[in-house]
């Protein structure tokens, strides 16, 4: 059973996460969490509205007419793949340089608690925001981006000069660049890295391994992308597995839209459907690990095979934006301390688990109380 081992790894984590820098970026948002109102009593009271389809079917009935939705703010925070994985691992006790648009000149206040949990901070530009819309049963990101268009790989080096870029890269032992979806330069800060950065970056120290720094990449609903664009992005990615052990980490529906890319067959939503989908993409791209992580249950393939584990659900989450961010930094967590893929999966859907019960990143000890219990 993976449990004991797991625990054991959370046990010893400390000292070594102390000496693990990761360099996490590059977008940034601030969240407002929205709740929709179905009915209200008093000017205190009201009915949620706890289904996305019964929200859809209001919205339908209105086609041709018109119609009045009420939204309640239920918390403003910081926001973004990149911001929300950050800050999970800073928890884990991993020191974090962060890269991306958390405000200009300075950060957004939004992000005051998360800046003085990272070791450094480097914002290039204003952030974006986003309308999360949440319902029982999923969400919906209204997000408004324009600011997006800033980060891109000229912006980055008139903020930070590439001699210390690469020196924060020669320093991490993990690098996490997400929300490519968003962000329509990555794909070309991604190639300026291999060109500028890549070649002279020395091989990690004795003591982390093969040598080879972790890189891990997350999509963020590449639906509204071409398969031109994805296919790019994906011999990109092959082109980092050179030179680093690269995770590719997908929800369920990402990995349906890169299998289709890929020529795959379109994978069942069952346990052992997805596995073996993880292993084919994994296969067929020759990346270090590929993870798909759907609401009930998570499953990785690499080199050595595959593995799948239950996820701790709950019908009536405190919140679910940010369950996906946190799933891949319990993950990486468990890369980066050895865990084989069963750990690893362990500790993203135990981190995530947390989160979506608590509102609140879990600290080590806060993963392992909890992984004890579920």
């Amino acid at each position: 059973m993976p449990l004991p081992h797991a625990l054991s790894l959370l046990a010893a984590a400390p000292a070594r996460l102390a000496r693990c820098p990761a360099l996490v970026g590059l977008d940034g948002f601030v969240d407002t969490i929205l709740h929709v109102v179905a009915q209200r009593q008093t000017a205190t009271e009201y009915t949620r509205m706890t289904e996305t389809r019964s929200f859809a079917e209001r919205i339908g009935e209105a086609a041709g007419r018109s119609a009045n939705f009420e939204f309640v703010p239920k918390m403003t925070k910081l926001g973004g793949n990149g911001p929300i994985m950050a800050n999970a691992l800073s928890y884990f006790g991993l020191p974090i340089t962060y890269l991306g648009n958390l405000g200009s000149p300075g950060p957004h206040a939004v992000f005051s608690e998360f800046v003085a949990r990272c070791e450094r901070v480097i914002t290039i530009a204003e952030p974006a925001y986003t309308d999360a819309i949440e319902f029982e049963d999923g969400k919906l990101m209204c997000g408004k981006s324009e600011t997006l268009k800033d980060v891109n790989w000229e912006n980055i080096l008139r903020h930070l000069p590439l001699e210390e870029l690469r020196g924060i890269f020669a320093n991490s032992e993990l690098i996490s660049l997400v929300n490519w979806t968003m962000i329509l330069h990555t794909t070309d800060i991604l190639r300026s890295i291999l060109t500028d950065l890549v070649p002279t970056l020395p091989p990690l120290p004795d003591g982390t391994g093969d040598g080879k720094r972790w890189m891990f990449f997350d999509l963020a609903d590449p639906a509204k992308r071409s398969r031109d664009d994805i296919s790019e992005f994906l011999e990109v990615a092959i082109e980092f597995q050179r030179h680093f052990k690269v995770v590719l980490g997908l929800n369920f529906q990402e990995s349906r839209q890169i299998g289709a890319v890929l020529g795959l067959p379109d994978p069942g939503d069952e346990r052992d459907d997805v596995t073996t989908h993880a292993a084919r993409i994994q296969a067929r791209l020759g990346l270090e690990t590929v993870v798909v992580h759907p609401t009930h249950f998570a499953a990785a393939a690499d080199a050595n095979g595959s593995a799948c584990v239950a996820g701790p659900f709950t019908p009536r989450p405190l919140i679910t934006t940010g369950a996906g961010d946190h799933f891949n930094a319990g993950f990486c967590l468990g890369r980066i301390l050895g865990g084989d893929l069963e750990e690893s999966l362990l500790l993203g859907v135990g981190t995530s688990g947390f989160y979506v019960r608590q509102a609140k990143s879990p600290t080590l000890a806060d993963l392992s109380d909890f992984l004890a219990t579920f």
